[in-house]
């Protein structure tokens, strides 16, 4: 299942491409793609997971950057 979700207070190119790059290595994840020029995330990952993964990738983003949270 391939999900959008916006991204609130991504503010740096060079953090999303590591966010996208940690998501990515989550055991449950098909496919992940963060696009800073959108503040969007793009998430393919199994729809039984994908709580899990939210709960995961929000873990990642805010160790990059503390105060952007993914839009649920």
């Amino acid at each position: 299942m391939k999900k959008r979700y916006s991204l609130e207070n991504l503010g740096c190119a060079n953090c999303a491409a590591h966010m996208e790059a940690d998501i990515n290595k989550l055991a449950d994840v098909k496919s992940a793609k963060v696009a800073f020029m959108t503040q969007k995330l793009v998430i393919e990952a199994d729809p039984e997971k994908i709580e899990e993964v939210l709960d995961a990738a929000q873990r990642i983003i805010t160790s990059y950057e503390k105060d952007c949270i993914i839009k649920r």
